[in-house]
């Protein structure tokens, strides 16, 4: 008998014109300036590379706590319109997902666990999948209007089986009025926007880059964020006590192209998707340099980090046009 989920979503649309939403992020329940040292640790090989995508490789997502007797699993969203589950102690495909009708995923996100699996598509599709009864077709889905690439998010936290979802849309009504988190969301314009959910309303609203918003994360232990564009500048910026944001600090990389940032969820490296096929680390708390990950043959389109586990084992992972993925254990020293 099939399960169907009913996905709680919020659209948001501000009451003034703004450009295009390019990156979403919930936020769960400061900055100095330092000066940069040169780079000098040499760059490791991958620890292993996975093979198979058949197309570019646009969006990863970890999912490594789960139940007893389950493998650390990797999933991958392609160009080619495939969801790959990766067994990360095979190191092969477990399971290929296609319900995109060959459009582009760019976004995939599991939910309790590796149970369930939230994907979404350049098919203006977002999929749910129930992965524990090995369907390979869609439980439930939900129809977007936006035609960008500005991935959704979801808030996990809260009443088991229950989740908020926000998603890109234009031209929506402001649905019910009900309790919810922060949201940022970062735009075409180059701005990052702070959303106070329940209230509807812009909380905070930050001129960052001059290129759209690529990708965004946000480290609540330290209030502090971090965003990529189409330009070659990092921009680092805080959330104070008045929900304000403002600028830390910018920084310049070698090439234009920051396709994704990802905060270690231990709060240690920050890791940055270049175009210019390079995989770049910093150390989240002062930013410093510290290695360059120089695998790819073509633009790496995105980076995520495994689940927290014990000390020695978060793994990095890289994806590309060059249809790799490069899976990376680096500074995991306790």
């Amino acid at each position: 008998m099939c399960r169907r989920l009913s996905l709680d979503v919020e659209k948001f649309q501000e009451c003034t014109r703004l450009a295009v939403c390019q990156s979403l992020l919930f936020l769960p329940g400061r900055c100095s300036w330092i000066s940069l040292p040169v780079m000098a640790l040499a760059p490791p090989s991958p620890q292993f590379v996975l093979r198979g995508s058949q197309s570019a490789v646009n969006t990863l997502h970890f999912s490594c706590r789960s139940k007893a007797h389950s493998p650390p699993l990797l999933f991958s969203g392609s160009l080619g319109g495939l969801i790959h589950v990766w067994n990360l102690e095979t190191r092969r495909v477990d399971t290929t997902l296609d319900g995109h009708a060959g459009q582009s995923v760019y976004w995939v996100k599991t939910l309790e666990g590796q149970h369930l699996l939230l994907s979404q598509g350049r098919d203006l599709k977002l999929c749910l999948w129930d992965l524990a009864e090995g369907r390979n077709a869609p439980v439930d889905s939900l129809s977007l209007d936006s035609v960008g690439f500005c991935k959704g998010s979801v808030l996990t936290e809260g009443t088991q089986g229950c989740w908020l979802l926000a998603v890109p849309g234009k031209d929506m009504d402001e649905p019910a009025s009900s309790s919810g988190p922060l949201l940022l969301a970062g735009y075409e314009d180059g701005s990052v926007i702070l959303w106070d959910v329940s209230e509807r309303s812009v909380l905070s609203r930050l001129a960052c880059h001059e290129e759209p918003v690529m990708s965004l994360d946000f480290d609540s232990g330290r209030a502090r964020g971090v965003s990529g564009s189409s330009e070659k500048v990092l921009c680092v910026w805080s959330l104070d006590e008045q929900q304000n944001l403002k600028v830390c600090r910018t920084q310049e990389l070698t090439n234009p192209g920051i396709a994704d940032v990802a905060i270690r969820p231990d709060g240690k490296i920050l890791a940055t998707a270049g175009w210019d096929h390079r995989i770049r680390l910093f150390g989240w708390k002062q930013l410093k340099p510290l290695a360059v990950l120089d695998y790819h043959s073509a633009a790496v389109h995105c980076v995520a980090f495994s689940d927290p586990g014990r000390p020695g084992e978060q793994l990095l992972a890289g994806g590309s046009k060059d249809q790799r993925i490069s899976v990376w254990s680096v500074y995991n020293q306790t």
